[in-house]
């Protein structure tokens, strides 16, 4: 689903945090932006005063207003024009400086809203910038349970009646937290950060097969939930196979395990699968498993260790 957002919910959400006052186009606040708005004509979601490249919310500081005064009348109405041709979601003026009656009539003609702020022009930029980018990011639900363990956030996957919901309860019972259960949302917020948050809907929320839906918070305490976690390790339960399969598990799979990464939008997120059976106390593996991942995203790993001793012996030997 594209992601969008309109000027009265960005003006709703900002409105208290920067001081801001409608001052004109009341009758366009359900101008929308969309995200796909933004992979067009070098643009910027918010910025000062650009009519080459308009930015999608227009910020007049000092200087731009002086600069517009500077003009001669003629050519301080085509760029007001311009500037109202390029519909962009709002103009924020900064600094509660006096609105020139011109751009107030030219932003009330078109429907364009017109925003104004006692903050600074660079204040201004930087929650407009922040929000808008956040809102429009790319995004994606997983279907899994979201945890925190040691600090990194591990999403749990595996098919259905594997043991997701169950593992997750032991976890939470060994002190992690639980971040979203089911349908976890991730956001990709930055090249390299995938933040994962949990819908409304279900927020505290976790099914559990024979006890039904159970809520976290309410059992465990406030310090068992979180709201959000960066996805830095993905923990796949598969089930056993019915029939026993040739030759098994490799020899460099016993030693290294089940490693490959899973593509989430544009990033390659670590996985390890771990195998579903009789007796294997899957809490304790699930937390190994983000302790080993820990280790080699400091560069300490075991296997790479241990193959290098063996190869030392070999050659020792020989």
């Amino acid at each position: 689903m594209t992601q969008r957002i309109t000027a009265r919910e960005l003006f709703d959400r900002q409105q208290e945090r920067l001081d801001l006052r409608w001052m004109a186009g009341l009758s366009g606040g359900e101008r929308v932006l969309e995200a796909v708005d933004t992979v067009a004509r070098r643009p910027s979601l918010a910025g000062y005063l650009n009519i080459i490249y308009p930015n999608k919310v227009q910020i007049l500081g000092t200087e731009e207003l002086t600069w517009l005064d500077s003009l001669d009348p003629r050519a301080r109405a085509d760029v007001i024009l311009k500037i109202m041709d390029a519909r962009p979601l709002a103009i924020a003026v900064s600094k509660a400086q006096r609105i020139p009656e011109d751009l107030r009539g030219a932003a009330e003609e078109s429907d364009t809203p017109l925003w104004s702020s006692p903050r600074r022009g660079h204040e201004l930029l930087n929650h407009l910038q922040y929000m808008l980018a956040r809102e429009l990011a790319p995004r994606v639900t997983l279907h899994g349970v979201f945890m925190e363990i040691y600090s990194i956030g591990v999403l749990i996957t595996g098919e259905s009646g594997s043991g997701k919901s169950e593992l997750a309860l032991e976890l939470i019972t060994r002190g992690h937290r639980l971040v979203a259960d089911d349908a976890p949302e991730f956001t990709q917020i930055a090249p390299d950060v995938l933040d994962g948050t949990c819908p409304e809907l279900l927020q505290d929320l976790l099914e559990v097969r024979g006890l039904g839906v159970l809520n976290i918070r309410q059992m465990f305490g406030d310090t068992a939930v979180k709201k959000n976690k960066y996805l830095r390790l993905i923990v796949h339960l598969t089930k056993p196979h019915l029939e026993p399969q040739p030759g098994g598990m490799s020899g460099m799979e016993r030693i290294t395990g089940v490693l490959n990464a899973r593509r989430v939008l544009d990033l390659d997120v670590p996985q390890i699968t771990l195998p579903v059976m009789p007796g294997r106390n899957l809490a304790v593996l699930a937390e190994a498993a983000t302790r080993v991942h820990i280790l080699r995203a400091k560069g300490v790993d075991p296997a790479a260790a241990f193959m290098a001793r063996h190869s030392h012996f070999l050659e020792r030997s020989s």
